[in-house]
């Protein structure tokens, strides 16, 4: 079983700048697939980004070259750094985690298929 804890949410103006960070309860060097999603009022959630343990990245089109994904093996944490956001990006955000080989390999921005989830932080951009 493995425990997700995300952190770090909170309101910012349009432009501005969010960390997330999801703390993890299992060895990120073993082969792993982390990802974050979003989740507006009324839509379907959404892949924003993955990573595995090897450090591959994938992004959802709407967030490239604005928020960045990265793991830190040494404190099993995941982060999303999230530059230029705009009110589009409202939702709540959840951490999510597949285990194993397969997982790792095939670690995806289009997987929508996780074992475990975090609770959720919440994100709010005002325009």
């Amino acid at each position: 079983q493995v425990q997700l804890v995300e952190s770090g949410g909170g309101s910012v103006q349009a432009g501005g700048s969010l960390s997330l960070s999801c703390s993890v309860s299992a060895n990120t060097t073993s082969p792993i697939c982390m990802a974050w999603f979003r989740q507006a009022p009324g839509k379907e959630r959404e892949g924003v980004a993955t990573i595995n343990n090897i450090g591959r990245t994938t992004y959802a089109d709407p967030v490239k070259g604005r928020f960045t994904i990265s793991l830190d093996n040494t404190k099993n944490t995941l982060y999303l750094l999230m530059n230029s956001l705009k009110p589009e990006d409202t939702a709540m955000y959840s951490c999510a985690a597949n285990q194993g080989l397969l997982a790792a390999r095939f670690c995806s921005v289009t997987n929508r298929n996780y074992a475990y989830w975090g609770q959720g932080t919440q994100v709010t951009v005002s325009s």
